[in-house]
């Protein structure tokens, strides 16, 4: 065997030492999803937005009243949802209605890895993609509506932008009254609000619900947008405003409170070490982040529920559900209760 020649040789260990360093570098993350529950508007403007699951009851009688009125929303599919009734996906997408990822079989995102989040979202996306031809990215609900910074980071990289939360809870799922539906998203009204309703088995008032709100909020001046639409107003956060690190904060969770991003943060302020900030520092704040309040949540009570397996559920504990919902003795809670989870 000949031997190398010596510009073979230096050429060989370059190749070498170039295979062991793209190796060895870390992968590139792309930034946290941005968790989202109302748009940042002073237009008045809502966004309806339909979960569906895997029967879908209700989906067609739903797309019915929307037609009528000539009103689009954005569905959030799961991937046996989209199984089980393609004409249905495809109907909505044919009408002109925006799509995000709702998980393919709608467990809890906070009690999975991040391989087993990504298989969810990869199964729903493809599913979708199969039906319809269209990608449910950028926008993601999560199961439950439950968060945190792993599900954010996980999502986040799997090309979902906007994990969409929502700022009126009709719980229509729990099949209450078309009036208790209608009273609790008019009670709400405010610019920019989202509007969580469902199109399973237990929404069997929703599409009746739908019927008599759409002419009613149009009568307040409010027009109907999808997803897509409300993320494309102008932000009508005050500029110049600023923020005093306390014990405990990062740049992520500053960045997360004010629906902003690291990168932002660290360029208004010119940081140069993302993870070096100073109790006492003073943040200036990007002139298009609003303040955002912590989630809250509802529970209705099942049988066979108690304070105790509510708050395991929701990672919380029984005294902080006790106080937020002025509950005076813990092991006397009723079927049916409606409990707000923070």
């Amino acid at each position: 065997m000949k031997k190398l020649s010596g510009l073979r040789k230096i050429s060989l260990l370059a190749l070498v030492a170039l295979l062991l360093f793209l190796t060895a570098a870390p992968l590139a993350t792309a930034a946290p999803s941005r968790w989202v529950n109302k748009g940042n508007t002073s237009e008045k403007i809502v966004a309806l937005t339909i979960d569906d699951g895997s029967d879908g009851t209700n989906y067609a009688k739903i797309l019915q009243i929307l037609d009528k009125h000539n009103v689009k929303a954005t569905f959030f599919l799961t991937g046996t949802g989209a199984q089980n009734h393609p004409q249905m996906v495809r109907n909505t997408v044919a009408k002109g209605h925006d799509i995000g990822n709702h998980s393919y079989n709608h467990p809890d995102f906070t009690k999975l890895s991040a391989a087993q989040m990504k298989t969810q979202l990869n199964q729903t996306e493809t599913i979708i993609k199969n039906i319809t031809g269209k990608t449910t990215k950028p926008y993601f609900r999560a199961p439950y509506g439950s968060t945190n910074s792993n599900v954010l980071n996980t999502v986040g990289n799997a090309g979902y932008t906007y994990t969409f939360h929502w700022t009126i809870d009709t719980l229509d799922w729990t099949g209450n009254a078309t009036t208790t539906i209608y009273n609790r998203v008019m009670n709400g009204l405010q610019p920019g609000a989202i509007i969580l309703m469902h199109a399973g088995y237990g929404a069997k008032n929703t599409a009746a619900a739908l019927d008599r709100l759409i002419p009613a909020i149009k009568n307040k001046g409010y027009k109907f947008v999808t997803i897509s639409q409300l993320m494309k107003q102008p932000s009508t956060a005050p500029t110049g405003i600023t923020y005093t690190v306390k014990k405990g904060d990062t740049l992520y969770s500053i960045a997360r409170k004010y629906n902003t991003t690291i990168s932002k943060l660290a360029q208004a302020n010119n940081i140069k070490n993302i993870n070096l900030i100073r109790v006492g520092q003073v943040l200036k704040l990007p002139g298009t982040v609003t303040p955002k309040p912590a989630p809250v949540r509802t529970y209705t009570v099942k049988r066979g529920d108690t304070l105790y397996s509510i708050a395991r559920k929701y990672n919380t504990t029984v005294t902080k559900i006790a106080q937020t919902n002025n509950i005076k003795n813990v092991n006397v809670i009723r079927i049916g209760q409606v409990l707000k989870i923070q």
